[in-house]
C-alpha cells in the first residue's frame, strides 16, 4: 500500500507541536513547558518564549525553568499589564512581548503567475548582506543588479523538519518591481517540493508585507505569533 501523504492540517499541527511543545491549545492561553526554549533557535540565539494562537486560543511555549512563574501571571495577551508581568516572570526585563501575524500555505501561487526570479547561493557568499547570513536552512535566495550587487533576498528559518519560515527584504532602490512576491513564491514552492510547510510572519501594521503574503497565497486566518523582542532575544 502506498503511504498516505500528510494533509495540510497534519503538517501544520506537526510543526506547531514540535516547535512549541504542544498543540492544539487547551485553554484561552495555554502555557506549556518546552526544553526547546532553552536551546538555540534558527539564528543561534535563545528566546525563553514563543507563542502561536488561533482566534480565541494561544499556546505560549516557555522555558521549563519559567513555566510556573508565567502560569501565575498569564492572562489576555493584549493586556499591557499581563505583557509586562509575563516578561518579568521570564526574567527578560528590557524585552517586549510582541505579536505578529502568523500565516502558512500549501497552495502557493504558481510559477506561471509569479515566475522564479532569484538565484540560490550559499549563505557564506561574500556578496550577500549581513542580515541573510544567520539563516539555517542552507542556501539563500537573491536577486542581483546588472553589476552583481544585492537587490533583494529571502532567508529561510528552519524551525524544525517541517516548519520553514520565509523572510524577505528588498533594497529601497529595487522596490515597486514585485520582486518580494516572486522571491517569496519561489522559496515557498521549493519548501513544498521538499515536503515542508512554508510559513510567513509579519507585523500587524506592515501593510506591504501583508500584500506580499496575500499575493503569494499565504492567507490571513486571524492567527497570531508571539515572541520577545529586545537586545538579547529573538522571536523564535
Amino acid at each position: 500500500m502506498t503511504p498516505r501523504s500528510p494533509s495540510d492540517g497534519e503538517l501544520l499541527s506537526f510543526h506547531l507541536h514540535n516547535w512549541l511543545g504542544a498543540w492544539p491549545p487547551r485553554a484561552a492561553v495555554d502555557v506549556v513547558s518546552s526544553p526547546r526554549r532553552d536551546e538555540p533557535a534558527w539564528d543561534g540565539r535563545i528566546s525563553p518564549l514563543v507563542g502561536v494562537g488561533r482566534p480565541g486560543h494561544v499556546v505560549l511555549s516557555v522555558s521549563p525553568q519559567r513555566a510556573e512563574a508565567v502560569r501565575r501571571v498569564v492572562g489576555p495577551l493584549d493586556d499591557l499589564v499581563v505583557q509586562h508581568a509575563v516578561v518579568d516572570a521570564l526574567g527578560a526585563g528590557g524585552s517586549v512581548l510582541g505579536r505578529g501575524v502568523f500565516r502558512w500555505s500549501t497552495a502557493v501561487t504558481a510559477a506561471d503567475v509569479l515566475p522564479d526570479v532569484g538565484e540560490w547561493v550559499d549563505a557564506d557568499d561574500p556578496r550577500i548582506p549581513r542580515w541573510l547570513r544567520p539563516f539555517n536552512y542552507g542556501p539563500v535566495l537573491v536577486v542581483w543588479d546588472a553589476f552583481g550587487n544585492y537587490g533583494a533576498g529571502v532567508g529561510i528559518k528552519r524551525h524544525d523538519a517541517v516548519g520553514h519560515e520565509i523572510a524577505v527584504v528588498t533594497e529601497e532602490r529595487f522596490r515597486g518591481r514585485g520582486l518580494a512576491k516572486r522571491l517569496v513564491a519561489q522559496a515557498a514552492r521549493r519548501v513544498l517540493r521538499e515536503g515542508g510547510l512554508p510559513t510567513y510572519l509579519h507585523g500587524p501594521d506592515n501593510a506591504p508585507s501583508a500584500r506580499v503574503a496575500d499575493a503569494v497565497g499565504f492567507a490571513d486566518h486571524g492567527w497570531s505569533v508571539y515572541g520577545l523582542f529586545g537586545p538579547d532575544v529573538n522571536a523564535g
